[in-house]
């Protein structure tokens, strides 16, 4: 055994530690714990909401998004989105129109995003798990039919099962060179009958979605359009798939990922569980001031000893890393605990939601949590550098020569 070691583990579970030492070191332990129970829990927390964000996204945006690098529209040669559709991992390739328009029901209106899709729309069923009223069905023989989120729904008070109210909207004409509000002929308007309803999340569900003709003739974007959605099978590599695409379009476009679409969210979120980590760890750096404390109480109470191992030919060295691991055996024991006790909790929220949301229009019951192996590591390397300064002083202190 590693002689440093085997006396430090001496030290630490020695019964003859004056009280007042047994006391602050334990304080120590504790201190250490509590502060990695909490910062495993929260940044498993975080991991949570991350992931449900990312279950949102794939309810309602695409696998890779396709839109124009300036402007709102462009045109797609057919001969080049049959060539995207035919790539290995593309399953579907929809054609999108997407801009803002006024909705009108029952005499209320509210502004918004009218979104344009072809057949292919359907075929994707990312919205079938989220429909609470309805189907997702944009033509019922000759018919065509919208599909609204849940909020333009509640502000219009729109009901699915009346057949003789239809949603109108309205865009403004682009042949018309000042817009009056009161003028109807300054607006194109089309009426529509809604077939279905969706609930997702606030900043998807003020969408009306639309047959792609329907858009086109209102927004008047003839053979334009937005943006072009790319639906891959599964277990296909986005990544690589997005530049065979990017340079078989050239320059003009610009080709992004799920995440890349919701970037700033995700960088919001993960900046947030930057900076709660670092408050933890220096929660943790203030609970394991106790360790210098108690080390430093620990280096008087054994200095006899010390003058013992010196004169039996100990090294500085062998003084430092005696103390350095006896820092090291408090600290780690704590954050074993705190480890140990934070997968516990973590756990147990996963499998029974002890924890809720306290919202009942919230999407989960409870709040979600999702351990990985990269929160251990930050939290184990945050526990070795928290006892490594704290530890450092008094252990180099019981090295110096004038203690022989």
């Amino acid at each position: 055994m590693n002689f440093p070691f085997f006396i430090a583990r001496r030290y630490f579970s020695s019964k003859k530690k004056k009280s007042f030492i047994s006391l602050i070191s334990n304080m120590s332990m504790l201190g250490v714990g509590v502060g990695t129970m909490a910062l495993v829990i929260v940044m498993s927390v975080f991991n949570g909401m991350e992931e449900l964000n990312r279950q949102l996204f794939r309810s309602f945006d695409p696998d890779l998004k396709i839109t124009p690098t300036s402007g709102k529209r462009f045109v797609i040669e057919p001969a080049k989105l049959k060539k995207i559709s035919q790539l290995e991992g593309v399953k579907f390739v929809t054609q999108v129109i997407e801009d803002n328009a006024l909705a009108s029901y029952g005499g209320r209106r509210v502004l918004v995003k009218l979104k344009g899709v072809d057949e292919t729309f359907s075929q994707r069923k990312q919205l079938d798990t989220a429909m609470i009223e309805g189907k997702l069905l944009l033509n019922d023989g000759d018919e065509l039919k919208a599909v609204v989120g849940a909020t333009v729904q509640q502000i219009l008070g729109i009901n699915t099962n009346d057949i003789f109210t239809p949603l109108e909207l309205a865009y403004p004409r682009s042949d018309t060179r000042t817009l009056n509000l009161n003028s109807p002929d300054a607006f194109n308007q089309q009426i529509i009958r809604v077939g279905g309803v969706y609930m997702l999340e606030l900043r998807f569900d003020d969408y009306v979605i639309v047959p792609l003709s329907f858009a086109s003739s209102l927004l008047g974007y003839g053979d334009k359009r937005s943006a072009l959605e790319i639906q891959l099978t599964p277990h296909s590599n986005p990544d690589r798939i997005k530049a065979v695409v990017a340079s078989q379009l050239g320059e003009g476009f610009q080709v992004q990922t799920r995440d890349e679409q919701n970037a700033d969210l995700l960088r919001a979120i993960r900046l947030e569980k930057l900076f709660v980590t670092i408050t933890l760890g220096l929660i943790i750096l203030v609970a394991a001031v106790n360790i210098f404390f108690s080390l430093s109480m620990l280096v008087i109470e054994k200095k006899d000893d010390i003058r013992m191992l010196f004169a039996m030919g100990a090294t500085a060295s062998l003084v430092k890393k005696i103390f350095l691991f006896e820092g090291a055996l408090v600290a780690f024991t704590g954050a074993i605990v705190g480890l140990v006790m934070g997968v516990i909790i973590c756990w147990l929220q996963q499998t029974y939601g002890f924890v809720s949301m306290g919202m009942i229009s919230s999407l989960v019951d409870a709040y979600p949590v999702k351990m990985q192996w990269q929160d251990f590591v930050i939290t184990a390397f945050t526990v070795i550098l928290v006892t490594m300064i704290v530890s450092y002083v008094p252990a180099k202190r019981a090295s110096l020569s004038p203690i022989r």
